[in-house]
């Protein structure tokens, strides 16, 4: 992300450097977190796909003001 996004995700707004101790890859235990703090553990139906452009539509982008 550092590179991509020039965010350093490790840097706390203390000014420390946060440290990278481990990644949650067990479901069951993903799902018991989850469960604890509250949260869902259902896994997120994914939006359908949006059809292609027609021709002559306008590909630019609408940003907010």
């Amino acid at each position: 992300m550092r590179r991509v996004f020039e965010i350093d995700v490790l840097a706390c707004e203390c000014g420390a450097r946060l440290r990278f101790v481990a990644t949650l890859e067990d479901p069951p235990v993903v799902q018991r977190i989850l469960r604890h703090l509250g949260l869902s553990t259902d896994t997120p139906v994914p939006a359908s796909a949006r059809p292609p452009p027609a021709v002559g539509d306008d590909l630019a982008f609408a940003l907010p003001a």
